[in-house]
């Protein structure tokens, strides 16, 4: 089993910056892709940002593009989502995910997801 830890959530004005942080742990073989979604009040959950093994390859959601920025640590299984000039249509509760190489009897790819983080921005 992979378990995903977030942190980082909190309350900012707009303007403002926050960091989010999330920690894989568990049986790992490797962690193709690492990605970040959130889940706006009412709405469904979106893909913000995602990096690619390697650390090369990133998306991102045309809507935090040059605002928010994806970074992982292949060694410590870690990435971070740093999001400036945040805007109270940021506000949401933010989700890591990870496609992980794991394994029990044999190896497979699965995702798994956090527990999510509130990320609150006031006007």
């Amino acid at each position: 089993q992979v378990q995903l830890v977030e942190s980082g959530g909190g309350l900012v004005q707009a303007g403002g910056s926050l960091r989010l942080s999330c920690a894989a742990s568990g049986n790992i073989v490797k962690i193709n892709v690492m990605g970040w979604y959130r889940q706006p009040p009412g709405k469904q959950r979106e893909l913000v940002a995602a990096i690619f093994v390697g650390g090369s390859t990133t998306n991102y959601a045309d809507s935090v593009k040059g605002r928010f920025t994806i970074s992982r640590d292949n060694s410590k299984n870690t990435w971070d989502l740093q999001m400036n000039s945040l805007k109270p249509e940021d506000t949401a509760v933010y989700y890591c995910n990870a496609d992980v190489l794991t394994y029990s009897v044999s190896q497979y790819t699965a995702r798994f997801w956090g527990q999510g983080t509130q990320v609150t921005v006031s006007s």
